[in-house]
């Protein structure tokens, strides 16, 4: 008799029965798990969700909403740029109708984890703990402020259509397409710029022309005409030209034939062709060469001689010099119909205001009125260069009473070519690698020589973060007074320029020591018996810096860690200027800071294993606590 088979199906239910057991105990602890994750995170958001880069774990959608809003200042602080060749339109995004709304951001960032069926709510809770998720923040963008705005640019883009013009081709004349017409395509720009908006980043938006090709026009009957301006290359040259001077300039005969055109004009009420150039199409090149002719008027560079009290030329002055563009086409064409093909440039010439015998006398320049040095002590070999490039280009420069002092107006093109090195420079919301890298620390001395001289301030950006650079003492130590008296420039779209409200030129030197690590800024003028007193809130409302961030670098070797940007602690300084003259006051003004808090970041190579371990084994990217 077989006895295994009873055994056998006993020992197949006690499996089904263990198994069933398994299932159901692990099933619990799953439920359990989860509602008691659902109870420690009710009425707070999930762990690892974050708006535009803000962490929000943990928080209720209120907090959420306090802590956006007194974070993400971008629609107000931000920058939008447009640009059309040379034409650079620059607008925050509040200018653009864009408004950001930090409750709608925080319940958005709220109900992440907690929408859609049971599974798509855990799947999203998981995906939140363990990878993070950044929610996109909930703006209002007014399309009709936008477009008010694209419209005022496309009044200075749009350009006509320029009809035919006349090319030689062999010996016939024939029909040549002219200029194209040009006009700004609102709605496709404005969804490129919603793109960019809804990104919260600084950047630049396309602005989307579309070109109108023009009609062609019979010539024939000017044909004549058009043989006689094709007959020689035109040779256009400055008036009276010296050795130095740029040009002449040649316009081949093709070239030529790509600028003919006719025109319909009225004389004495009949209706008549006329060939010549193109005006629009002249104009284009006469602009290029108009870079070349016109000269800014100018003024010598001198130094001060402490001893002598006398001022010392170190640069001479210069003539200006403007070509009429309008007048040099006007004249080109007259000589062309005529058969000339050699013509002089309308072009007025400007004398500088301070020529190179002026004394300090004549300019009310007798003294020393300001003097401040900072220091950079630890700056890398580059950031040096560039800060003595950049310093160069203010040492002897006038500034005449009354004049509006705009340092963009006189640093050289920043570019390896004019003396620049890379360095680090900081660059949308991140520490990079740059040329020009140091040029602050130069605006950042005026910047206290202007503030302690007493001169009104027109306009100063601070930096995104602090920078130990800029609250460096004599000895190396860090002054927290310092905080919130620094000065950003990027050009053209951040600069520093003050006033001079005296009566008197001033004069400024630039002094680099790079063995001494200092830039010394001196004004020299005449004192109107001004002084300054001034208070700091010192760095108030501290914040410590986020948590190292890192990242992956495909350009780093397996293993290699790479520190790329350094913690900074968060801060707001407010100081108060008063200038007093005569014992009474002057006048008084404020500048307040907000400095983000800036996280260290790190990079590693591909297949990397433990890149956070690594960096704290070498003291790199070190956690804000």
């Amino acid at each position: 008799m077989n006895t295994s088979l009873p055994l056998q199906r006993d020992f197949s239910k006690q499996a089904l029965a263990t198994l069933i057991g398994g299932l159901t105990t692990f099933f619990m602890i799953v439920i359990v798990w989860v509602l008691g994750y659902q109870l420690i995170y009710a009425g707070r958001i999930f762990p690892g969700v974050s708006v535009a880069g803000v962490d929000l774990s943990g928080l209720s959608p209120s907090d959420a909403a306090v802590k956006l809003s007194q974070t993400l200042s971008y629609p107000i602080t931000g920058k939008i740029l447009f640009r059309d060749g040379e034409k650079i339109w620059v607008a925050s995004p509040s200018e653009l109708g864009m408004v950001f709304d930090p409750t709608a951001s925080a319940m958005a960032a709220y109900n992440y984890g907690r929408k859609g069926g049971l599974f798509s709510a855990l799947s999203g809770q998981i995906s939140a703990g363990g990878l993070g998720a950044d929610v996109p923040p909930v703006v209002i963008f007014d399309q009709r402020v936008a477009y008010n705005y694209l419209q005022n640019i496309g009044s200075q883009v749009n350009q006509s259509v320029v009809e035919a013009s006349l090319r030689l081709d062999g010996t016939n004349v024939i029909a040549e397409s002219g200029q194209l017409g040009r006009a700004l395509n609102l709605d496709a720009t404005l969804i490129y710029l919603g793109a960019q908006l809804q990104s919260f980043r600084d950047g630049e938006v396309p602005l989307v022309i579309q070109e109108t090709r023009p009609k062609l026009l019979d010539v024939s009957s000017q044909a004549e005409a058009a043989r006689r301006i094709l007959s020689a290359p035109l040779i256009v040259t400055v008036p009276n030209y010296r050795q130095g001077d740029p040009g002449p300039w040649t316009f081949d005969v093709p070239v030529l034939a790509n600028m003919l055109a006719v025109s319909v004009v009225e004389n004495n009420g009949v209706a008549e062709m006329q060939v010549g150039l193109d005006p629009a199409s002249l104009k284009k090149s006469l602009d290029d060469l108009k870079i070349y002719v016109d000269r800014i008027p100018q003024n010598a560079r001198f130094i001060f001689n402490d001893e002598t009290r006398a001022l010392e030329p170190i640069a001479l002055s210069a003539v200006g010099r403007v070509m009429d563009v309008e007048a040099s086409i006007t004249i080109i064409n007259e000589s062309l119909l005529r058969g000339e093909h050699t013509v002089n440039l309308v072009v007025e010439e400007k004398a500088p205001a301070v020529q190179d015998t002026a004394t300090g006398a004549d300019l009310g320049i007798t003294e020393l009125v300001a003097t401040q040095t900072t220091y950079f002590y630890g700056s890398s070999a580059s950031r040096i260069q560039n800060i003595e490039a950049a310093a160069k280009s203010f040492h002897g420069v006038l500034v005449a009473p009354g004049e509006i002092f705009s340092m963009g107006n006189y640093i050289s093109d920043i570019s390896l070519e004019n003396g620049f090195a890379e360095a680090l420079i900081i660059y949308g919301g991140r520490t990079i690698k740059g040329v020009g890298g140091g040029v602050c620390q130069v605006s950042t001395t005026l910047f206290r020589t202007v503030f302690l001289a007493g001169f009104p301030v027109i306009e100063r950006n601070p930096h995104a973060y602090r920078v130990s650079y800029y609250e460096m003492t004599a000895s190396g130590a860090v002054d927290t007074r310092l905080a919130g008296l620094d000065a950003a420039v990027f050009f053209p779209l951040v600069d520093f320029k003050f006033q001079n409200d005296t009566p008197y030129w001033l004069l400024m030197e630039t002094y680099v020591n790079p063995g001494a690590r200092t830039i010394t800024w001196k004004i020299y003028s005449t004192s109107d018996g001004r002084s300054v007193t001034w208070e700091t809130s010192g760095p108030v409302n501290r914040v410590n810096p986020p948590e190292p961030v890192f990242e992956e670098n495909l350009e780093l070797d397996e293993g290699e860690i790479k520190q790329v940007d350094y913690a900074a602690e968060g801060a707001d300084v407010h100081v108060v200027r008063t200038v007093w003259r005569g014992g009474q006051v002057y006048f008084t003004d404020e500048f307040r800071t907000h400095y983000s808090p800036w996280a260290a970041v790190c990079q590693y190579g591909p297949n990397t294993e433990n890149p956070e371990r690594r960096a704290r084994r070498a003291n790199l990217c070190l956690g804000s606590s």
